[in-house]
């Protein structure tokens, strides 16, 4: 039995395989920053979540937890303050850092320029606090700011899927950076 000649030139996609072009990807606006799914649970059969975000100068969430699924960030432009636990780092393109789920965390852009990343969520789903608490994107508009009247909208959303803003979770409204002020190793940086 022979093969047809379109067989042998042209693979036939593989069950599962997902390919994402650049610029392709649900989009939603949160907390001033943009969020693209590249991969969601569902397509990784459960595995992870994969999300590219873009972050403005001084953007980033407040500190949060998850409940279940660990985050890894992967800095492709520009520089981020990564909090992790008592930890800063200051994660650069090239850099990676890694935190397990019940770690309070968060990120922030203290550069001049935007700042793009990878986060990778394990196990996946995670993509649905984002598509759900965020806003579609607008074409040709640059993200909203970030608008604390959102916050406790957000925050709900955040304890449907398992995480919680550190404001709420002390019964306050203010930027959750504040609490950095309690951080006692925050000049710390770990390079490998």
């Amino acid at each position: 039995m022979s093969v047809p000649e379109e067989l042998l030139t042209t693979p036939a996609p593989e069950p599962g395989v997902v390919f994402r072009a650049r610029g392709e990807g649900r989009t939603v606006w949160l907390n001033g920053d943009v969020y693209t799914v590249k991969a969601s649970g569902d397509e990784s059969r459960g595995a992870m979540t994969l999300i590219e975000a873009s972050v403005p100068p001084g953007g980033g969430p407040p500190l949060h937890t998850h409940d279940v699924e660990d985050e890894a960030f992967y800095v492709l432009d520009g520089e981020l303050e990564i909090y992790a636990g008592e930890r800063t780092f200051r994660a650069r393109a090239g850099d990676y850092v890694f935190i397990p789920h019940g770690t309070v965390h968060g990120f922030r852009n203290t550069g001049t320029h935007p700042a793009r990343q990878l986060l990778i969520f394990t196990p996946g789903g995670y993509e649905r606090f984002f598509l759900e608490a965020g806003s579609p994107v607008v074409a040709a508009r640059p993200a909203p700011p970030r608008d604390p009247a959102d916050d406790g909208r957000i925050n709900d959303v955040g304890e449907k899927y398992g995480s919680v803003q550190i404001q709420f979770t002390r019964g306050r409204t203010a930027d959750a950076r504040a609490d950095l002020a309690h951080h006692t190793d925050t000049e710390q940086e770990i390079r490998v």
